[in-house]
């Protein structure tokens, strides 16, 4: 049974959207389609390294992922490592798996080893990641949280550049915080891990790649099992003619 994935790159601006698309094409099983989408090209954030910019963003998010599950997705992935609008995503859903960045890796690096390090972009971003940390349950994992000081439009800029700072704070991770599971915390960081894995000899986690592999995995168990998320506490779906009475999902 086939599997059908959007992976939402939570941004106003199409610029990246077949970067992601070509990296997915080599990662997903063949029975797996991902189509890639932004919130549009309308005036809005081009990141979201701004807490008012992630709120900004949240309404289209939600109206996006509650339309794909009315065209036939089995699952989507809200693009970005702050994991915006996750808990709301799922509440709006039925029956579709909704998963992203910073919840799938996490989890797919606590399998893999012992103690993870997390590498982001500015130091601005580390209180939200660490609360997201802390929120997941893998606190006891973190070795550490090691800003580049690197925006996110910086970092498919200079390939060479974004390579060096990065294989430069992997290695004193493993050496200083005993880490062995490094965490590219950022969805712009894409495209690097492959080489980093091969010269740090361990595992080296694509965060845009681990949330559509995790998404694959959540369709697959409830195409197997009917294990989906529980509408019974945390992710109740509101009430229709409340949504409807203040238009929830209007454009």
């Amino acid at each position: 049974m086939g599997k059908k994935l959007l992976y939402i790159d939570p941004i106003y601006c199409n610029d990246d959207l077949d970067l992601f698309a070509e990296q997915f094409r080599q990662s997903v099983d063949a029975d797996t389609a991902v189509d890639v989408v932004s919130l549009g090209e309308k005036p809005g954030p081009l990141h979201l390294e701004y807490s008012c910019y992630e709120v900004m963003a949240m309404p289209d998010i939600v109206r996006l992922v509650k339309k794909a599950e009315e065209e036939g997705y089995d699952a989507a992935v809200v693009g970005c490592f702050y994991d915006p609008a996750l808990r709301a995503c799922r509440e709006v859903s039925q029956k579709m798996a909704i998963t992203a960045p910073a919840e799938a890796s996490l989890h797919i690096a606590s399998t893999l080893g012992e103690s993870i390090s997390i590498i982001v972009g500015r130091q601005k971003w580390v209180p939200e990641i660490r609360e997201n940390v802390h929120k997941y349950g893998f606190s006891q994992k973190l070795a550490s949280i090691i800003p580049l000081e690197m925006g996110v439009l910086d970092f498919q800029k200079n390939h060479s550049q974004t390579m060096e700072r990065i294989r430069s704070a992997a290695r004193k991770t493993l050496e200083r915080d005993g880490a062995d599971v490094i965490v590219l915390g950022c969805t712009a960081e894409l495209g690097f891990y492959q080489q980093l894995q091969d010269e740090l000899g361990v595992p080296v986690i694509d965060v845009s790649l681990a949330s559509v592999k995790y998404a694959e995995f959540l369709v697959n168990i409830r195409q197997k099992l009917n294990w989906t998320h529980s509408k019974r506490v945390g992710y109740q779906s509101p009430p229709e003619e409340e949504a409807a009475a203040f238009r929830l999902f209007a454009d």
